[in-house]
């Protein structure tokens, strides 16, 4: 028999337990080529304009997809490798030298790599226009694009996973060469003994674990101060290494004292999958921390993002909560008027009559913080009219409207619950307003000059009647416009441009919602691209590992036949082993997203609670796929011991 048709033939062999690992590969490749695809396409980029920054955004995406493929790849190579050792350890007995075994692993390696790039190239080809399809979507273009046939991103693939076979290569040579014929033997057997713990150390080490997560959550919601930077590492060192500290001692201390409170008679469900659980403890508890805090890392990037294009809408509106503002331009305001009447589209126009001044914001507990600023008082009962969902304050009152109040919260140490004062100068004289409430979104668009104030009608009447001795006191007329039917504000916004003069700020509700789609649309797709690609990795990572010790579990389904127990029996506890193998990097994974996305949430103006939950809801229902593969492999390995 030549080289070749032992290679071949152990391929044949093997497809039954290498079958994911090679979809993976194709399922990698395709993705990485149509991210390439898209990449050097010049049609993508020219339709998206200079604002979003295409190649940037690609090119550092593209590093992280290269990186996440390549652990993976190694990884799971390692897997194989230690899965196939004993196979390896009898060609040699058979007369091969270690130098032929590995012309044979490479070999297989090569022929296993090219079937991979060729199927995930074409592939890639099949479902570029999909992924075009649903990029346009995302960014919310209605029109079409030409995706052609890119040879850059073919050769850009088959250099990226040539590196990645010449890897893997070198991977095999130095295992075959540094392990000796007893080490292949027994390198599937080489599961550790779990030994008593070490009484109080141990005990302190698997609460300090616990320990070092809470801090970690705590810090989080308190980290965004003068010391961010720091905060931020604190965060992730406590939330690694107190991961580390929960899989590697705490859940075993965990297991030893529930055995030891059972007397060691843990019944068959429980021998099933703490006991195995307890040998590979060790072991695992690099792995499943790797994978859970990157997990954390990837469910918080996609959760965020998600959230952030979720919320362009809503976020945009509380920016800017009129379609288009004139301000003191009724020239400009009737003319565009003329324009929406004639193109045919419905508005409704109102006026909004407010005083401008320069004053001050005084915080009694922080006095050396007050200054003097611009400050914009606008009628309550007038922007009710004009369509805003906002009560009338009291006499004597005023009210902050600020869209920004969180960002330019973060580092203040104002823990005061005293209301602050808005003084104006009036002929020598300080008149004071109590400012009794700030409110999270604007009253007008953000882009108006002074610090937006909400007082009654009656108390901007008052001032204004002052305003000849105010502070640069003056009068400000607002004509507002929205537009009910949402059809027609891209046409409005077309008709809007030409009153906007080239260095002018004068952003409308459109135009500043289509760039936010834009913007944050691009992220999303990125980052859904890579956390797809991170899941199906991990995913794969873990099946791959759940069948290795599967095989070496079988002899012991043998044994449980013989002393009368069915698959139904030991299934049960295999249930149980997987969901903790699955679920409980995933569970764990999915509470430090959610505080680190609590964190994040002052970055987003609405609330970011439902696009969260949707954006790690599939996450994990993909997740769990793989966990039913594994049980699955597991039925049928089962079967075949009770047959």
């Amino acid at each position: 028999m030549t080289l070749f048709e032992l290679v071949i033939r152990s391929m044949r062999k093997n497809v039954k337990q290498d079958y994911l690992y090679f979809f993976a590969l194709i399922f990698s490749t395709s993705l990485y080529f149509v991210f390439a695809t898209l990449q050097h396409d010049p049609s993508i980029a020219g339709m998206s304009g200079t604002d979003v920054h295409f190649a940037t955004a690609f090119k550092v995406a593209g590093i992280l997809l290269l990186a996440i493929v390549a652990v993976f790849t190694v990884y799971a190579n390692s897997i194989f490798l230690k899965r196939r050792s004993k196979e390896i350890g009898l060609y040699q007995l058979i007369g091969l030298t270690r130098k032929g075994v590995v012309r044979f692993l490479m070999t297989e390696n090569v022929l296993l790599g090219v079937g991979a790039l060729l199927l995930g190239i074409l592939c890639g080809a099949a479902l570029s226009r999909i992924f075009l399809l649903i990029l346009l979507k995302i960014l919310g273009f209605d029109g079409m694009v030409a995706l052609k046939f890119s040879m850059t991103a073919v050769v850009q693939t088959i250099v990226v996973f040539a590196a990645l076979v010449l890897l893997t290569s070198v991977q095999m040579v130095r295992s075959v060469y540094r392990s000796t014929l007893l080490e292949l033997f027994h390198a599937r057997n080489q599961a550790e003994h779990p030994r008593k713990p070490s009484g109080f150390r141990t005990g302190l080490l698997a609460v300090l674990g616990i320990a070092l997560i809470v801090y970690g959550y705590v810090l989080s919601g308190r980290m965004v101060n003068q010391m961010l930077f720091l905060n931020m590492l604190l965060v992730l060192l406590a939330t690694i290494v107190g991961t580390y500290l929960l899989f590697r001692i705490t859940i075993g201390w965990l297991f030893y004292r529930y055995r030891k409170g059972r007397n060691g008679h843990l019944g068959l469900t429980n021998s099933l999958s703490l006991a195995p659980l307890m040998h590979r403890m060790k072991g695992n508890a690099n792995s499943l921390t790797l994978i859970t805090v990157l997990s954390a890392m990837t469910l918080t990037m996609v959760a965020l993002t998600y959230s952030l294009y979720y919320s362009a809408g809503s976020d945009t509106r509380i920016s800017l909560p009129y379609d288009v503002v004139f301000e003191n331009d009724e020239q400009a305001s009737a003319s565009f008027r003329g324009d929406l009447q004639k193109a045919g589209i419905s508005f409704v126009r109102t006026p909004v009559e407010a005083l401008r001044v320069i004053g001050e914001i005084r915080d009694p507990a922080h006095p050396a913080e007050t200054g003097a600023q611009g400050l914009l008082f606008l009628p309550a009962e007038q922007l009710k009219a004009a369509g805003a969902d906002i009560a009338v304050p009291g006499a004597g009152e005023a009210w902050l409207f600020d869209g920004r109040a969180r960002l330019n919260a973060l580092g203040s140490q104002d823990d005061s619950n005293e209301p602050k004062q808005i003084v104006l100068e009036t002929n020598g004289k300080s008149q004071v307003l109590r400012l009794t409430e700030s409110v999270d979104k604007f009253a007008m668009n953000y882009n108006v000059y002074g610090a937006q104030i909400v007082t009654s009608a009656s108390t901007v009447k008052a001032l204004k009647e002052k305003k000849g001795s105010l502070t640069k006191g003056e009068t400000v007329t607002f004509d507002t416009y929205r537009f009910p039917d949402h059809a027609q504000q891209a046409k409005a916004s077309a008709l809007y441009a030409k009153y906007v003069a080239k260095d002018d700020f004068k952003p409308d509700f459109y135009s500043e919602y289509r760039a936010a789609l834009q913007s944050f649309g691009l992220y999303i797709f990125i980052s859904g691209f890579l956390g797809l690609v991170f899941l199906v990795s991990t995913g794969s990572i873990l099946y791959f590992k759940q069948i290795a010790e599967a095989e070496e579990e079988k002899r012991s389904f043998v044994t449980l036949r013989q002393l009368g127990f069915d698959v139904k029996d030991i299934m049960r506890g295999v249930a149980r082993k997987q969901l903790f193998v699955f679920a409980i990097p995933l569970v764990i994974g999915l509470m430090h997203s959610i505080f680190a996305v609590k964190a994040a949430s002052v970055l987003v103006l609405s609330s970011i609670a439902l696009p969260s939950a949707i954006a790690m809801g599939a996450y994990a229902l993909i997740y769990f796929s793989f966990g039913a593969l594994t049980i699955g492999y597991y039925r049928k390995l089962v079967k075949s011991a009770m047959h």
